[in-house]
């Protein structure tokens, strides 16, 4: 795999990890109110907690993003230095994840967030004593 197509599905698995930190929140609201079970499920919450308060920390302690850095190192070795040299899939996901604003907007969006994430703990329950297979 070339170093521009492993850009590519780093900024896939981004995405990704942005659609699992924000539905898993959406679905954990909505299946409390519409009495759904699995939200409730520990190793749910556990990770999307953790894959949500990591981002939090990230951006309070200032450290960027392992993925971003990551993905621009594999772009240069491509000499992909632009939006241009990027495939249509790419330029698509950057545009709807990655926004031109300060990075105190981001802090505040992020530290809100991971403290709906925790109250959500308490508005909808985890189910701890869930039995294991």
């Amino acid at each position: 795999m070339n170093a521009g197509t492993a850009a590519d599905l780093i900024v896939l698995i981004h995405f990704l990890y942005v659609l699992f930190t924000v539905l898993g929140e959406v679905f954990i609201l909505a299946g409390g109110l519409l009495k759904w079970q699995w939200v409730r499920r520990r190793l749910f919450r556990l990770v999307h907690a953790g894959a949500v308060l990591l981002v939090a920390f990230e951006s309070l302690l200032g450290i960027f993003c392992p993925l971003t850095t990551l993905e621009y190192s594999l772009r240069e070795k491509a000499g992909q230095n632009t939006d241009t040299s990027m495939s249509f899939t790419a330029r698509l996901i950057h545009k709807i994840i990655f926004y031109d604003l300060p990075d105190s907007f981001f802090l505040i969006l992020y530290l809100s967030f991971g403290a709906l994430v925790i109250l959500s703990f308490f508005l909808v329950p985890v189910n701890w004593r869930e039995k294991k297979f």
